[in-house]
């Protein structure tokens, strides 16, 4: 069975008037190779006439994003002429690649209607040989996402990539990352093996689990070592989790604001490149 290195708690980094927990980095943990970042947005209920979600046109290079929509909508528009508009249940999983520019912000309907907002971002790293790639993106509602029932109907996984129980994930990302979001009623069991040589990613989105003889809870990241291979997750109350696993890339990681490569002059180059137009037209 994995051991688990610590539980970190998200810490509270509100945007504008949107409630925010930022899971990872914080002063705990900076990164779990390959997953580099993590937002949780919400939950919270937007009234009528509302602005919505506050991310206009900005740059990304040498990573991945991929957004959860637990609750609201989430419209997409990118330079590379990307557009769609994903409603709750869905997941969108974008490569920056070499380079693209994006607004997420919330639909016409949602801005004037209101209602629940909960919504994941996770970025994931890419190694040295796909940083450059061309950028791509899919964005995928519910009903396009494999959803197994386990445990006698008291777990509910969505498989988003990677396989699950044998079941293949909607999305086929560059890389080998298998990415779940897992809903358990109270008294839910799941458990899964994974090689010990691969990074767990496990963050409770909602109520509280144990997880391998240790209780994590709401906005707790758990980092495991890399010993064992299984996880014997129960849900101590009705529970959400975000679950996946990767094997690391092990290279060096440089970040700076919407940037992730492997040293500082391709950082510089990134800025350069963006200043110079290309990264594609963005129109608003």
């Amino acid at each position: 069975m994995r051991s688990i290195k610590k539980i970190h708690t998200a810490v509270s980094s509100p945007i504008a008037d949107l409630i925010t927990y930022r899971a990872l980095p914080t002063n705990s943990v900076d990164h779990i190779d390959p997953f580099l970042f993590l937002n949780h947005h919400g939950y919270q209920e937007y009234p009528v006439n509302n602005n919505g979600l506050p991310f206009g046109p900005h740059p990304h290079r040498g990573f991945e994003t991929v957004t959860f929509i637990l609750k609201g909508d989430l419209t997409h528009k990118d330079s590379g002429g990307f557009e769609s508009v994903i409603k709750a249940g869905g997941v969108q999983w974008m490569t920056a690649g070499k380079g693209l520019i994006h607004a997420e912000v919330s639909s016409e309907e949602f801005k004037r209607k209101g209602g629940e907002l909960e919504i994941l971002q996770l970025w994931v790293n890419l190694p040295a040989k796909h940083k450059m790639t061309e950028p791509n993106y899919v964005g995928l509602q519910k009903e396009n996402i494999p959803q197994l029932t386990l445990n006698e109907g008291k777990v509910k996984l969505a498989a988003v990539s990677g396989n699950w129980e044998g079941e293949k994930g909607a999305f086929n990302p560059l890389n080998d990352i298998q990415m779940a979001t897992v809903n358990f009623a109270e008294g839910g069991k799941y458990s899964v093996e994974i090689p010990s040589e691969r990074n767990i990613f496990f963050y409770v989105i909602k109520g509280k689990v144990k997880v391998n003889g240790k209780e994590a809870k709401i906005h707790n990241l758990v980092e495991f070592n890399n010993d064992g291979e299984k996880l014997e997750i129960e849900a101590l109350e009705e529970s959400i989790l975000l679950l996946g696993h990767a094997q690391p890339f092990k290279e060096p990681i440089v970040a700076q604001g919407p940037f992730v490569m492997n040293s500082q002059q391709e950082i510089q180059q990134a800025f350069q490149d963006y200043q110079n137009g290309e990264f594609g037209n963005w129109k608003g």
